[in-house]
């Protein structure tokens, strides 16, 4: 493994137990074994090294999506299926539910901006997809980046805020269900 790989993926791991606001370099150095001025060979801040991480995370979550894709299903099955296999993901990734506790617990201005980073990049994706299903005419015309943050915003409370009220989770095709009835029905192309 190279050395940048190598202290990303100890910072990586650093930020996962710890935190962002705990991790120094100095931990990230003994943890990738290498000199603190070999950091700063590569980063110059740790906020630097967030950003990086994140962007490698961005990276795995877009691959994730991209694989649920089946050209098979429909626009609103394969949004529902990106959705699902994305918000698993950042829900099992140490990382992303560390920053999102230490976002929440302490409000650190950098880790929320490393959050929202990742949650523009799902936008992004959904948005490229809403702009191919108007082109197919699989759904009527409207504002794909308006429309993405929508129809994300919508599925994270339907998924996460449901739970956090106390409710029972909602099944994934009680979500889809949700989103088909109060959302997509809107965007059916008209006859």
């Amino acid at each position: 493994m190279d050395r940048k790989k190598q202290i990303i993926a100890a910072a990586t791991e650093s930020f996962s137990q710890f935190g962002y606001k705990a991790t120094t370099m100095d931990l990230v150095s003994k943890i990738a074994k290498v000199g603190k001025g070999t950091i700063y060979n590569y980063f110059s801040n740790k906020e630097e090294l967030l950003k990086a991480i994140i962007q490698n995370v961005a990276t795995e979550m877009r691959e994730v999506a991209t694989q649920s894709i089946r050209s098979e299903r429909s626009f609103i099955d394969n949004f529902n299926n990106v959705l699902h296999h994305v918000v698993a993901f950042r829900d099992q990734h140490e990382l992303t539910i560390k920053l999102s506790q230490e976002a929440i617990q302490l409000g650190t201005p950098i880790v929320t901006e490393a959050l929202d980073a990742l949650e523009e990049e799902i936008c992004l994706f959904i948005e490229e997809r809403i702009s191919k299903a108007i082109e197919r005419k699989e759904i009527r015309s409207c504002d794909p980046s308006i429309t993405a943050f929508l129809m994300f915003k919508m599925y994270i409370n339907l998924v996460n805020d449901w739970k956090l009220r106390g409710n029972d989770a909602l099944p994934k095709d009680e979500v889809a269900d949700f989103i088909q009835l109060h959302f997509i029905e809107g965007l059916a192309p008209t006859s």
